[in-house]
């Protein structure tokens, strides 16, 4: 720019205006470049805007023609009068190919131009929406603001004019009604125009929306109000689709909710979609649909879940029966019983006062009963398929070969529905036939005899009777003893099992006494009975033992007896209830040292006496024993052979004699003592003083002495009852006792009392036919005990 100047622009400087708002583009002046004399082709810088004042990029040089240049507006930024300086200084500058520069200005002034107003805020980016609720009062709902660059008064209008809405110069927008969303237009549009005093003007279009409120019923449109459904539906089937609308939601679907308000168990209904449906089961035949099959349910509608309008509506659902159940009888089994050769005819039994159908419906309780089978169904027939009354066709015969052994007859019948599905079920009937008595218990011999041994142990079965029944099923026939079988000693000497006849022995039996016993069996069966004889023969057997007298004996015999003698005269005589005199047999069994002693005759007779069969030799040292103690054995068995002995039952009985030898007078006993050393004799010499005739002295001093020791000791019993009643304890004196000195126990006496029991040996056992107890007993005395 400080080169060398020259005047190469053409046309400038000059002042050139443009008006506000101009467009880019805008031509401001032209200038020309003068090169003279160079070509065109002579400029090295272009004219360019180097500088302006205020700065700004509004203006731009451009070419027109070869060397010619315009100044435009570039409307970036665009020129605003009021906002932007009045007018700019813009030096342009050129430089040619030699150097040569030139620098000029063109002033730009702005001119003013009355604009359109502008609308502010929301209204100047975009459409204004507002929206209004329904119901609310009128008045003021929203200001338009708009300005004018030339800061001129605006007025407002709208248009369309017939709207429920009017705007005040100053722009509010005002409601003249109260909407209602659901009679009213739900959107208004309102074209707000504002207008300067030049007459420009500026349209802007506000949306007004009515906002709907919930302030409507919603109302069921279903009309039906009672439906009918049969029961035993199940789960989840629809019963009805309840409908409702709200006002609210005229133009859209409406949200609705529903609910049952009833406590109703049977129904539900879905809360989205109002179709009521079943629950769980219904059973019209049972309470209380039974009494009242009419089931209503109140539902609700509510346009919110949680408050909001409502609305309610009853329905009424009936529930019909259908034929769901089956005849049932109670009992379903049956017993009864009838008696054998009843006639045809008889009635048995009525079924249908036991048999009932739950179908309230009475098409559907009505039922029959057919189909009568089974074993020995053709005995039995049904008078009518209505009542089932079961009766007899004919008598019935249990003794007939053809039903032997038939008690009991088992029966079917079917009790069946006559409405359609046909529901049947079984009914049992047990038929038992119950015998008659026709037939006498017969036994199977008239009489019975039995052989029975003497000795046979009591209790032990000596026969058996048996009767028979030809009734069918066979009677239990009971034996019993009706006469016969006693003896002096027992009522009862024979038993019989009352279920098998079997005859047992209640005691032991005796040939000696009673041979032969005639017995009277009866045979019931506790209606009918018959009796049959019984004779018991007993059989002789050697079961008594030999008794002999004395049984037992002492004496005393001097030692020089001679061999041979019947000592002192003594015999025994025994007898044998069973057995001959001439059975017996002697032999002396123990205590016969040396063989002193012997019986005469040994053998054949039923008396035997004691001979001393050997001197006594105490001298020469062969006999010790002063003392003899013998048993003495006799048997029954002298008139049996050898063969008849090892097979015969022999009985033995005994005899003890107790013999003391008496030394001689004059028989020295020597005795050597030894004593301190000292070895001296002591000669004892004994005097024989033995009297036969003094047998009884040993026994009345034994028995005297006896006498007095019981006197003695019935003395010292009162002696110590009389010191324990009068003599006080130690250690007391006049009632007071001793403080200081220790208390001395009162020894003990003790009284031992020795008891002797004579037990009665029970050697048998028996039961009582009368109370059926165990007993015991003594087969010598006949004692008896219970055991």
């Amino acid at each position: 720019l400080a080169g060398r100047r020259t005047q190469l622009l053409k046309g400038l400087p000059t002042i050139s205006t443009v008006e506000e708002n101009a467009a880019a583009g805008v031509s401001l002046c032209t200038f020309n470049v003068t090169l003279s004399p160079l070509p065109p082709e002579g400029v090295a810088i272009l004219p360019t805007i180097v500088n302006s004042n205020p700065l700004t990029t509004a203006f731009d040089i451009v070419p027109k023609g070869d060397l010619e240049y315009m100044v435009v507006t570039t409307g970036d930024p665009v020129l605003d009068y009021e906002t932007m300086p009045k007018s700019f200084d813009l030096q342009i500058f050129v430089e040619d190919i030699t150097g040569r520069t030139d620098l000029k200005t063109l002033t730009v002034r702005i001119i003013d131009k009355n604009e359109h107003p502008v609308f502010r805020g929301n209204m100047a980016i975009q459409t204004v929406t507002l929206y209004v609720l329904e119901g609310a009062p009128q008045g003021r709902i929203y200001q338009v603001y708009a300005t004018d660059p030339e800061n001129a008064e605006l007025k407002y209008s709208l248009l369309p004019a017939p709207v429920p809405f009017l705007v005040l110069e100053n722009g509010d927008i005002f409601s003249t009604k109260v909407f209602d969303y659901e009679r009213d237009q739900h959107c208004y549009f309102l074209n707000i125009t504002v207008t300067d005093p030049g007459g420009l003007n500026l349209t802007k279009t506000v949306n007004i929306n009515i906002i709907n409120i919930n302030d409507e019923r919603p109302y069921f449109t279903t009309k039906q109000r009672i439906y009918r459904i049969k029961e035993e539906q199940s789960p989840g089937t629809p019963v009805a689709n309840i409908t409702a609308k709200d006002p609210d939601d005229e133009d859209s679907p409406s949200r609705l909710f529903y609910s049952i308000q009833s406590s109703d168990r049977y129904f539900s209904i879905n809360p989205s979609t109002g179709v009521l449906q079943v629950t769980r089961r219904i059973d019209r035949d049972a309470f209380p649909l039974r009494l009242h099959p009419n089931v209503s349910v109140i539902v609700r509608v509510e346009d919110s879940p949680s408050g909001g309008h409502a609305s309610e509506m009853e329905i009424t659902v009936i529930i019909d029966d259908i034929n769901d159940n089956s005849p049932e009888c109670n009992p379903s089994t049956f017993r009864k019983e009838a008696n054998e050769n009843m006639t045809a005819g008889t009635f048995l039994l009525e079924l249908r006062n036991y048999c009932a159908d739950t179908d309230i419906d009475p098409l559907n309780n009505r039922f029959n009963f057919t189909g009568l089978s089974g074993f020995g169904s053709n005995n039995f027939a049904l008078e009518s398929a209505v009542s089932g009354r079961l009766v007899m066709t004919g008598s019935i015969d249990l003794e007939n070969p053809a039903n032997l052994g038939v008690a009991v007859y088992s029966l079917t019948v079917r009790v069946q529905d006559i409405a359609y599905p046909d529901y049947s079920n079984i009914i049992y009937i047990y038929i038992r036939i119950k015998p008659v008595n026709d037939f006498v218990p017969v036994f199977n011999d008239l009489s019975y005899e039995f052989n029975v041994p003497e000795i046979t142990k009591v209790g032990s079965s000596i026969g058996r009777v048996s009767a028979r029944d030809k009734d069918w099923p066979p009677s239990v026939i009971t034996y019993s003893i009706v006469a016969g079988g006693s003896i002096k000693d027992y009522t009862n000497l024979f038993w019989i099992s009352p279920s098998k006849g079997v005859v047992k022995i209640l005691a032991r039996l005796d040939y000696e006494t009673t041979q032969k016993h005639i017995l009277v069996v009866q045979a019931s069966d506790q209606e009918k009975s018959a009796t049959a004889s019984v004779t018991v023969n007993v059989l002789e057997v050697n079961d008594e033992e030999p008794f002999c007298s004395p049984n037992f004996y002492s004496f005393q015999i001097p030692v020089s007896l001679a061999v041979g003698t019947n000592i002192n005269g003594f015999k025994i005589e025994c007898k044998d209830r069973d057995s001959d005199p001439r059975s017996f047999r002697y032999f002396i069994n123990e205590g016969n040292v040396n063989n002193h002693f012997t019986f005469s005759p040994s053998a054949g007779s039923n008396t035997s006496r004691l001979i001393l069969a050997s001197r006594f030799d105490y001298e020469n040292g062969l006999d010790t024993n002063w003392i003899y103690r013998l048993r003495v054995y006799i048997t029954d068995d002298n008139l049996l052979s050898a063969r008849n002995k090892a097979t015969h039952l022999i009985k033995t009985g005994t005899v003890t004699l107790n013999i003391r030898v008496i030394p001689n007078p004059t028989t020295v006993v020597a005795t050597t003592v030894r004593l301190l050393k000292f070895i001296f004799t002591v000669v004892m010499k004994k005097e024989n003083l033995f009297s036969e005739s003094a047998w009884y002295v040993p026994f009345i001093i034994t028995l005297s002495s006896l006498l007095l020791l019981g006197l003695l000791g019935y003395l010292g019993f009162l002696l110590v009852k009389w010191l324990r009643t009068h003599c006080p304890p130690s250690g007391k004196a006049d009632g007071t006792p001793l403080m200081n000195a220790p208390e001395k126990k009162k020894p003990k006496k003790e009284v031992i009392m020795t008891m002797t029991k004579l037990n009665t040996v029970f050697d048998g056992e028996a039961r009582d036919p009368v109370t059926g107890k165990i007993y015991e007993f003594n087969t010598q005395s006949g004692a008896r005990r219970w055991k």
